[in-house]
């Protein structure tokens, strides 16, 4: 039983048969009446956020049934995505909607966190961080740096993001996972 004098941020909840991570919450003791607890709820399954308040210390909720795997991304086909466990050998399949836009930061070997709810694949999480080949971009410009010095660039996984002018195709890139930027370039 998880009690509202529990909730800290990223505690999984169970609201309405749903799994809920607490994205923020806060305590409020007014002078008058009794003490609430204010929150925002991300759903796990479609990540939608919602805001709900409930009275501190009377509301109870149930905790979920979370898994979470360490799985590698082994290959995608028309249906979707494929992953494996690397202790059972057990083999997942995820489709284009459950993937998302992680789909570009995928690539053949990738170590990632997959969500279970209910024995089910529901979500996956990606490391911060990914080191993505440079397919296709512009020459960078001598002197051109009326647009802040960046040009688009399109990885291996068809991720477009803004680099700098001095980047070549062919170059491996650190990318930010969270935000889709270009960090660094990867020594070889």
């Amino acid at each position: 039983m998880i009690r509202t004098t529990d909730f800290r941020k990223n505690l999984k909840l169970e609201l309405e048969g749903k799994p809920y991570i607490i994205v923020d919450f806060q305590h409020i003791n007014p002078g008058k009446g009794s003490a609430f607890v204010r929150t925002k709820l991300r759903n796990l399954e479609t990540s939608q956020v919602l805001e709900r308040t409930f009275k501190a210390g009377v509301d109870t909720f149930e905790e979920p049934d979370i898994e979470q795997k360490e799985m590698e991304y082994t290959y995608s086909d028309t249906d979707g995505f494929n992953f494996i466990d690397q202790t059972t050998f057990e083999s997942i399949h995820l489709n284009t909607e459950q993937v998302g836009d992680s789909r570009f930061f995928l690539q053949e070997g990738i170590k990632i966190e997959i969500l279970f709810y209910n024995a089910k694949p529901i979500a996956l999480e990606l490391p911060n961080f990914v080191n993505l080949k440079v397919e296709q971009t512009d020459p960078g410009l001598r002197g051109d740096t009326s647009s802040g010095g960046m040009k688009k660039a399109i990885m291996d996984t068809k991720l477009q993001v803004n680099v700098p002018l001095f980047i070549k195709e062919g170059e491996v890139l650190k990318i930010d996972t969270r935000t889709s930027e270009y960090v660094e370039r990867v020594k070889n």
